[in-house]
């Protein structure tokens, strides 16, 4: 296995894992300090990406809060980029499956490494929060909790894929965001098929989770010259699990933010994992 240094940051492996035939690789990194209750997270990246080098500041919190941190790498579709498959134009030919693949993922990781199945979650930006909303109506036992950023729900997967189970559930997008428009695209002007607006989409998890209590908060500015942040949040939702913390939703609303992580507004890696936290099985 090799692997490969960021600059300040801990240092992932690169593996890989037999897949239909196939292999599939991705960087893993397993904290010295591993917390008790053996968390994995899932980070996708988003169309185009690379899982080398992806959000070192997400390995600076796995280190920090004792969690398992897996990025895997997406395939290149014949006509496109590199990504996961959710029905793009550009995708076509491409595999179908990622979906599958990214939950045969997280209980192989769970088997190698000996963490613990109940406690695994699933975070992307982009095409990778694409598909956090995807596995989230497809097999919603799978992960705890899942976490988009600048993610999307497509129109097909809206009238294609009833949501059956709650899930805890957040998302954070600019609503400057030029690419995955805040708004939603049901005409698909911009050529990555229709998609639903994003308070639309937050609002299906919602209903879905139960939750009956909403409040809106301003983030403290993360520094000067930040943009504003306002966070929405629904409680009071269903237990997660029998005998479990209920579910709730959180949307945070990058006020002219673009299309990205959001890290020059936000904490957003130590927000998704502040998130995912209540979530685990003790």
């Amino acid at each position: 296995m090799l692997s490969f240094p960021l600059k300040g940051a801990p240092v992932p492996v690169r593996d890989s894992v037999g897949y239909a035939g196939g292999m599939r690789f991705h960087f893993m990194y397993v904290p010295a300090s591993l917390r008790p209750e053996k968390p994995l997270v899932i980070m996708l990246h988003g169309y185009g990406g690379k899982a080398a080098g992806y959000r070192p500041e997400m390995l600076e919190v796995a280190e920090r809060e004792g969690f398992a941190l897996c990025i895997p790498q997406g395939l290149k579709a014949p006509k496109g980029k590199t990504g996961w498959y959710v029905g793009y134009p550009k995708q076509e030919g491409m595999r179908q499956d990622d979906d599958a693949f990214i939950c045969f993922l997280a209980e192989e990781l769970c088997r190698r490494h000996g963490l613990n199945p109940s406690n695994v979650f699933l975070t992307g930006m982009s095409n990778g929060g694409e598909m956090c909303y995807l596995i989230g109506r497809k097999r919603p036992e799978v992960f705890s909790a899942i976490a988009s950023i600048a993610g999307l729900t497509m129109k097909w997967i809206r009238d294609e894929i009833p949501m059956t189970s709650p899930v805890p559930f957040m998302e954070v997008h600019g609503t400057s965001d030029t690419t995955s428009h805040w708004e939603g695209d049901m005409d698909n002007e911009g050529g990555w098929g229709a998609y639903i607006p994003v308070p639309e989409a937050v609002d299906y998890w919602v209903r879905q989770d139960g939750c009956k209590y909403s409040s809106r908060q301003y983030l403290h500015p993360l520094k000067e010259g930040a943009r504003t942040v306002v966070l929405h949040r629904w409680t009071g939702g269903v237990p997660a699990w029998e005998g479990g913390p209920q579910c709730e939703v959180r949307l945070y609303e990058i006020r002219g933010g673009k299309h990205s992580w959001g890290l020059s507004d936000m904490d957003t890696c130590g927000e998704v994992w502040n998130f995912f936290e209540q979530y685990l099985h003790k």
